[in-house]
C-alpha cells in the first residue's frame, strides 16, 4: 500500500462511515481492488476509523460539554453488545473482512433499513435505558462489513420514536467508545505493524478525519429532509454488482 491509497482509503472511510451505506462494506471492496494490498488483522482499518472517531469529537465539541452524566451512562450502556461482540468473536470477525460475497448481501440490507428509515413517523420519544440497549445491539449487528453502522444505528433510533435528529447525535457519539475499544484490540495484537508504516497509516487518518467532519453535515441533513431512501437505491444498486461481479 501506498500515500495515494492510504490517502484514497481514508477518504472513503470518512464519506462511508456517517453516510448510511457501510464504510467497512466500502473498505473490503476497496482494498479487493486495489492491487496488493495487505494489512496486519484489520489494523488499518481500526486506524481510519480512529480518524473519523475524532471527526464527531470535532464536530459535536459544543454538544459533549453540555452532556449529562446520564446521556454519558446510556452510550456506554449502548456500546456494550458490540463490545462483547468484538471480544468473543475477534478472530471470526477479521476472516469477513476477506471477501466480498457477504458485503454484497449486507449492503442490500443496509439498503432495505434506509428505506424503513424514511418511513418512519417523526417521533417524540427521549434515549431510554432499554431504547439504548436495543440501539447497541443494532451497533453489534453492523460489524458485520456491508452493514452500516450509522444506517443501522439511526434505524433503530427513528424506529423506536426517538427524534431523527437525537437518534443520528446519538449515534454518532456512539461510534467514539465502539471504535476506541476496536483499536486497543488491534493495537495490542498488530501494533508492531505500524513499523515503517506511520506516515501512511497517519496520512489515512487525517484523510478520514476531513472527509468525516463533512460527511456527518451531509448526512444530518439528508435525514431531517427524509431523503435516505436515495442511500437504500445506492446500497441495493451496489449490492447487486458486488454479488454479480466480485
Amino acid at each position: 500500500m501506498n500515500l495515494i491509497s492510504s490517502i484514497f482509503l481514508g477518504i472513503l472511510q470518512g464519506f462511508t462511515e456517517f453516510l448510511p451505506v457501510s464504510s467497512s462494506g466500502h473498505l473490503v471492496i476497496a482494498q479487493n481492488i486495489i492491487p496488493g494490498f495487505v494489512q496486519e488483522g484489520v489494523l488499518f482499518d481500526v486506524f481510519l476509523h480512529a480518524g473519523t472517531a475524532l471527526a464527531v469529537l470535532y464536530y459535536f465539541r459544543k454538544t459533549l460539554l453540555k452532556l449529562t452524566s446520564k446521556y454519558i451512562f446510556l452510550i456506554l450502556l449502548a456500546t456494550i453488545p458490540a463490545g462483547l461482540v468484538g471480544i468473543i468473536f475477534n478472530s471470526s470477525i477479521e476472516k469477513l473482512f476477506d471477501g466480498t460475497i457477504l458485503v454484497g448481501f449486507a449492503l442490500i440490507f443496509t439498503g432495505i433499513l434506509n428505506f424503513l428509515t424514511d418511513k418512519a413517523k417523526k417521533g417524540s420519544q427521549k434515549i431510554t435505558i432499554k431504547n439504548s440497549i436495543l440501539i447497541g445491539m443494532t451497533q453489534a449487528l453492523a460489524i458485520i462489513p456491508g452493514i452500516s453502522r450509522s444506517g443501522s444505528t439511526i434505524f433503530a433510533g427513528t424506529s423506536l420514536g426517538i427524534k431523527r435528529k437525537e437518534a443520528a447525535q446519538f449515534s454518532f457519539l456512539l461510534s467514539v467508545p465502539a471504535i476506541v475499544g476496536a483499536n486497543l484490540v488491534q493495537f495490542v495484537k498488530y501494533g508492531s505493524g505500524l513499523s515503517g508504516n506511520i506516515l501512511i497509516y497517519g496520512a489515512g487518518f487525517l484523510a478520514a478525519f476531513v472527509s468525516g467532519v463533512f460527511a456527518i453535515n451531509f448526512v444530518l441533513k439528508f435525514l431531517l429532509a427524509g431523503r435516505f431512501k436515495l442511500f437504500a437505491y445506492y446500497c441495493l444498486g451496489l449490492g447487486i454488482l458486488v454479488i454479480a461481479f466480485l
